[in-house]
């Protein structure tokens, strides 16, 4: 469900009104994860690695007051449930969204981010979810990259996570993930306890 609040009656309120007009009101923060259990625990589950980590930046996120807003032009909304969207490499050469509900059972996150990805690459067909707080996920695995910066629009403010390629060394492997977020949304301590959190998370999922 998604109601609109005010936000001068949120804790949100000064930081609303400090970035809101800003031309740039975009955050990012870059940080590189120890993500060796999570590659262990996705060949031991038999899960896309990409699945699992979406279903830890959901959980954490889940946990977090600020993910639960979103800015929309000059106007504060909340939202009492969370998605998260993946970009899908479609049949036509092309890419497409997906829109999947975070569940906090991962059986059934990893089963709907599995049925829903494939729908949305064979049918060359977005799929989204109405009603839900969505948080963007983009995977470049193409190559290694360091950091992350997306192009900022007013269509979408939503937080977003950008990675590319892990990177294996002899006795862990890395990830350097972008986070990327609306400053009225939330501050720079939120986005690092956000991380701080997502890394523990992948520690012991």
């Amino acid at each position: 469900m998604k109601t609109q609040i005010n936000p001068q009656d949120t804790s949100r309120a000064e930081a609303f009104n400090l970035w809101l007009s800003s031309p740039m009101p975009m955050v990012t923060l870059t940080k590189t994860f120890n993500v060796s259990n999570l590659l262990k625990q996705s060949k031991k589950l038999n899960i896309s690695f990409n699945a699992l980590l979406c279903w830890c930046i959901g959980k954490v996120a889940s946990q977090i007051e600020e993910f639960y807003l979103l800015i929309e032009k000059d106007k504060l909304y909340k939202y009492d449930k969370i998605a998260i969207n993946v970009i899908v490499n479609n049949k036509k050469g092309g890419i497409n969204s997906c829109d999947i509900a975070f569940n906090e059972d991962l059986t059934q996150f990893v089963k709907d981010y599995t049925q829903l990805t494939q729908r949305t690459s064979q049918e060359n067909k977005s799929n989204f979810l109405e009603d839900y707080m969505i948080i963007g996920t983009s995977a470049m695995i193409e190559t290694e990259l360091d950091s992350i910066v997306n192009q900022y629009t007013d269509k979408f403010t939503n937080p977003m996570l950008m990675w590319g390629k892990y990177r294996k060394h002899l006795f862990k492997t890395l990830l350097p993930i972008s986070f990327q977020f609306h400053h009225s949304q939330m501050d720079g301590g939120h986005g690092a306890k956000f991380l701080e959190l997502l890394q523990k998370e992948i520690k012991k999922a």
